[in-house]
């Protein structure tokens, strides 16, 4: 006895361990009464495959499901099976054994109903480890005995589908509210308090033609009534337009609140002033409704700070004290972002430009130096050429906020001109100079760029700059109709391409001609210069607005240069504000009284980020100071 059992227990039929390096095998069958699946793998015995059993399962089908067809039932006898195997099955190469050919077109069923569209999409995942394979009945017994004596469909059963919960729900009250009879009720006793409203409820319950009462509405209601526009239901007055016909509101507070469901509501999204005003005029009419909701809109505080500017830019372009000789006063910025070069490693460069030759000066420095290795730059390589100069013209950069760097140029310098902060133009000829300087560096150092000759030397940012120098000494420049090189010592320095002139004969003039001549260039080089701002002061006001702020006026500031302001920069509002105007510094720059938040930064602006702040009473309005509701997530 004890031999047999144990004897038993290492023969056939034994359920196997899967060994997932080898393929399976998953026959399923269905009927009337049940689903049923029979789980193999493929080993190899003596050299032949021999199929190893793993698991059986089996089911009843639901009440549902009994309705199903043949080619239904099959389909769901695969979805089930994989579903319940997939523990198994998934990411291993598998056969699908069925005794219905139909199973095979599952996948590529072109036309699915709801139930095989849901099976076919479950089971793409399976497409490229799954093979269906169709065999007869008769030899297709291991799964057919598993659907003909089926396991109950309940929770004892591991490979049961639940039945679905009923979705009735008893109702054990029925409550109808509704929540607009209030609305209406404040606009029809509004009526009675309103003279125009009053007449109109008259006339036109009467249906009279007394001219009197027609006579004594107001011009707007007059004209509208003349035209036929106004209706009398159910005690209310609607009036009808082209394509809308709505009712007519005179109570502000009920006009209040449809301004803010139509405007400040989640639903409404704060829109612009059109769909704001396309919105209410399909809702309500009052008199003058169009300006009422324009103020509302243009008053809103919300919507000043959270949108762009648009329009004209406020500023005018302003010209400076122009020079009458040569560095007199000059520009200075920095080109960064250069690919380092020379023995020190030079990663910027720092760019000086007379403003009445154009002259430039390109200096080799670090991106990272201080105010002081900026004034040494300049004290050792600059004013040994030029001389004291009057004024310097520069963005307001962080070293130019340093109290040590602007005591030391006051050593040497009558004026240090600052142009407003946050913006880099003191006016239009300035940013093209720097600008053109700018590009013709950026050309020829940047990081994708290198020049080599046959002998291994390597141009860098040191190496290239005294070419870039004499070539923008040597250009024409289009403010002056000369070169920088001709306005300072009145003659150009030579240049490769001269070589191809050197047959021709030159005409040296006299010292006395040659005076004459340079003195001659420099008064058409002033000349050139404000015909040339006078160019762009022309194109400059036709896109931008003369601003009319005065001290004590509520502005908003832009927020663009508000890099540090705690939190992520894009949810932000374009504005921040409103503060009152302190000082009008001249027409383009003002200084504002900045809140406590914003305490660390430069209170003056120039106009551009400037706008007016428009309030409105709060009595007219009282529904903007209500803090919106919070609409909790849908669960």
């Amino acid at each position: 006895m004890k031999f047999d059992r144990s004897k038993a227990f290492t023969t056939a039929p034994l359920l196997l361990m899967p060994e997932f390096k080898l393929p399976f095998k998953l026959y399923i069958d269905a009927s009337g009464d049940g689903l049923g699946a029979a789980l193999y793998w493929v080993q190899i015995i003596n050299d032949k495959p021999v199929e190893g059993l793993i698991c059986f399962i089996s089911r009843k089908i639901k009440p549902t499901e009994a309705r199903y067809g043949e080619s239904q039932m099959e389909c769901l006898c695969l979805f089930w099976a994989l579903e319940k195997l997939n523990y198994l099955l998934e990411g291993c190469f598998f056969e699908v054994i069925t005794d219905f050919t139909n199973v095979k077109s599952l996948l590529n069923m072109k036309k699915p109903n709801r139930n095989m569209l849901r099976w076919q999409i479950s089971i793409q995942e399976c497409r490229g480890n799954m093979t269906i394979v169709h065999k007869d009945g008769n030899i297709h017994h291991n799964a057919d005995e598993m659907r003909r004596w089926p396991l109950p469909n309940n929770i004892y059963n591991p490979a049961c589908v639940p039945e679905e919960a009923s979705a009735q729900i008893p109702i054990e009250g029925v409550s109808v509210t509704d929540l607009n009879t209030t609305f209406f009720e404040e606009v029809r006793s509004s009526y009675t308090q309103d003279t125009n409203c009053s007449i109109l409820c008259q006339v036109l319950t009467k249906d009279c033609k007394e001219t009197s009462l027609i006579h004594s509405l107001y011009e707007i209601w007059k004209k509208s009534h003349d035209e036929g526009r106004f209706h009398l239901l159910d005690g209310m007055i609607y009036h009808r337009a082209k394509h809308t016909c709505v009712m007519t509101v005179v109570d502000r507070s009920s006009i209040n609140l449809v301004l803010k469901e139509c405007h400040d509501s989640p639903f409404s999204g704060h829109l612009s002033e059109d769909r704001t005003r396309e919105n209410i005029k399909t809702c309500i009419w009052w008199p003058m409704w169009q300006k009422y909701v324009s103020e509302y809109f243009k008053t809103f505080d919300r919507c000043q700070k959270a949108n762009k500017s648009t329009g004209k830019i406020l500023g005018d372009m302003i010209k400076i004290q122009e020079p009458r000789r040569p560095w007199e006063i000059f520009h200075i910025d920095w080109v960064t972002g250069l690919s380092p070069g020379g023995d020190r490693s030079f990663n910027s460069c720092l760019v000086i430009v007379d403003r009445f030759s154009n002259i430039p000066i390109f200096l080799p420095c670090h991106k990272d130096d201080t105010a002081m290795d900026t004034d040494l730059l300049i004290w050792n390589r600059v004013i040994s050429w030029t001389g004291i100069f009057t004024n310097i013209i520069s963005d307001r950069d962080p070293k130019f906020n340093s109290a040590l760097w602007t005591n030391l140029l006051q050593l040497f310098v009558k004026k240090l001109s600052f142009s407003t902060a946050y913006h880099p133009q003191t006016d239009g000829l300035t940013e093209i100079w720097i600008q053109t300087l700018k590009n013709m560096v950026r050309r020829f150092l940047s990081d994708s760029l290198e020049f080599k000759y046959s002998d291994g030397f390597i141009h860098n940012l040191c190496t290239f700059l005294p070419a870039l120098d004499l070539a923008y000494k040597t250009s024409i420049n289009a403010s002056t109709n000369k070169t920088p090189a001709i306005l300072q010592k009145g003659w150009n320095p030579k240049l490769p391409q001269d070589s191809l002139r050197k047959n021709f004969a030159e005409i040296h003039p006299t010292a006395s001609r040659f005076k004459g001549m340079l003195d001659k260039a420099r008064k058409n080089s002033v000349r050139f210069m404000e015909d040339s701002f006078a160019y762009a002061k022309d194109k400059w006001d036709k896109s931008h607005a003369t601003p009319d702020f005065k001290v004590g006026d509520l502005v908003l500031v832009s927020t663009t240069n508000f890099n540090k302001i705690k939190g992520c920069k894009r949810p932000k509002d374009s504005f921040s504000g409103p503060f009152a105007i302190k000082a009008l510094h001249d027409e383009n720059e003002n200084e504002v009284e900045l809140s406590d938040n914003l305490g660390n930064k430069h209170p003056k602006f120039p106009v551009s980020f400037i706008k007016p702040y428009k309030y409105s009473v709060s009595e007219r309005f009282p529904l903007k100071n209500e803090v919106p509701q919070h609409i909790p997530p849908i669960e």
